[in-house]
């Protein structure tokens, strides 16, 4: 299990020839609440985006997203359903319960890497209450309902 902000700036790696392809940027999540690829930034001055799918992730190392090959890496052509800093981003979204309970604001995901279910949320409820108690984490058996104003979740108890 892996939270995005430890994946975000990693490299991804080639295992056929050992290069650096370029560095981990985003994350694609669908609607459903599943992450669906990550969006890879490469290139030295004209940086481009691509997007990369799970299922061709050969491993998430804790220094690197290794691959066997760049051909699997697809250009992003248009904005993606819901990424986690970019366009449509979930970085900030009030969470609820289904019971209609304000849990906090979207700062982090926790996700099975292999699959892409995100298991889990780390929430804020501003800089001073994050300062004061720490940030909240809580778990999820169901996946979100992803909406554009609020993400709805079926909370553990």
């Amino acid at each position: 299990m892996r939270t995005f902000s430890l994946l975000k700036g990693l490299p991804v790696i080639e295992l056929n020839s050992g290069a650096k392809i370029g560095e981990v940027c985003d994350i694609c999540i669908s609607g459903s609440g599943v992450v669906k690829g990550l969006l890879v930034r490469k290139g030295a001055l004209l940086k481009k985006t691509f997007h990369l799918n799970v299922q061709d992730v050969s491993s998430f190392g804790w220094d690197g997203v290794m691959i066997v090959d760049q051909a699997v890496m697809t250009p992003v052509k248009k904005p993606h359903e819901f990424t986690f800093e970019g366009r449509n981003r979930l970085t900030g979204k009030t969470i609820m319960t289904s019971e209609g309970e304000r849990l906090g604001l979207l700062e982090d995901v926790y996700f099975q890497e292999e699959v892409g279910t995100i298991v889990g949320y780390e929430l804020s409820d501003g800089f001073f209450a994050d300062m004061l108690e720490g940030k909240r984490v809580i778990k999820t058996e169901l996946p979100p309902a992803i909406g554009k104003d609020t993400i709805i979740v079926n909370v553990k108890e």
